[in-house]
């Protein structure tokens, strides 16, 4: 895994959550906030932690934010604020601003000022919520025991498929599906991932996805899932990997939203 160079301007409860999640991929991460308790509070876990008002040209061309690969301006309340430390960042020659925004105008303004990506973590989170909510068809692939996918079939979803290689563990499967009298509502699929994608009726609501950490064609897979329909814009993709990878900006027409790390388990979804 290649490392990258990230700043976060902003350490509240979104910026903080960024930035840990980033240098817990083993990436480098600068945070920036003039909070010296913020700063304080994330000092042990960040590359570098600056206590600064980057609303300031002169802090961001002394920060040496032009040489990152990626800023994220993780500012909201002060709307004024965020918009000028975008367009200055812009303006510095920073090849990629991701911009968070509290409402639809300033997500508009964020764009036109220069910001390559501008993002609403409450609606976002929100859609992501409401549409679990509903959510009607879960597949489950390298499923294992079927777990997750019985997990989904015990809280309300319709249906799910369930593919695994292994004929021993597709018997479990079907044990498990029968003693949970959920066998109805599922269908089990043997047969290798790749193989069997071109063959499922897609698309799916949910995506579950834990194969084994050394397998080598898991990309390949999750390209996959959008060039064969398994996923749309509204699907949503839980990979489970090894802290070791590094998953993929993108699955098929989703963005990776956020990744979470404990010990070498990491779980990265996709919206």
């Amino acid at each position: 895994m290649s490392v990258r160079e990230f700043a976060v301007i902003g350490l509240g409860r979104f910026g903080s959550s960024v930035a840990r999640t980033l240098a817990s991929l083993g990436h480098s991460v600068l945070g920036v906030d003039r909070d010296a308790g913020r700063v304080q509070a994330l000092a042990g876990e960040l590359t570098h932690v600056v206590e600064a008002d980057a609303a300031s040209e002169e802090v961001l061309r002394a920060l040496g934010l032009r040489n990152m690969d990626t800023v994220v301006v993780a500012i909201s309340s002060d709307i004024e604020s965020s918009i000028l430390i975008t367009l200055m960042l812009k303006e510095l020659g920073v090849p990629r601003v991701v911009a968070k925004a509290a409402t639809e105008l300033h997500g508009k303004v964020l764009a036109r000022v220069g910001a390559d990506r501008v993002i609403f973590p409450e609606r976002d989170m929100g859609v992501r919520v409401a549409h679990s909510l509903v959510t009607e068809r879960v597949l489950d692939l390298y499923a294992g025991t079927g777990a997750l996918a019985i997990e989904a079939l015990s809280r309300g979803a319709a249906e799910a498929v369930l593919v695994e290689r292994n004929p021993a563990a597709c018997a479990v499967i079907r044990e498990n599906l029968a003693r949970t009298r959920l066998a109805s509502r599922a269908r089990v699929v043997q047969g290798d991932v790749e193989r069997v994608l071109p063959r499922l009726d897609g698309p799916f609501d949910v995506v579950f996805l834990d194969p084994p950490y050394a397998d080598e064609r898991v990309d390949a897979v999750l390209a996959a899932l959008g060039a064969h329909g398994v996923i749309n814009e509204q699907s949503v993709v839980v990979y489970e990997h090894s802290k070791r990878r590094q998953p993929p900006e993108t699955c098929g027409p989703l963005t990776r939203y956020l990744t979470r790390c404990h010990g070498d388990t990491c779980v990265t979804i996709y919206h």
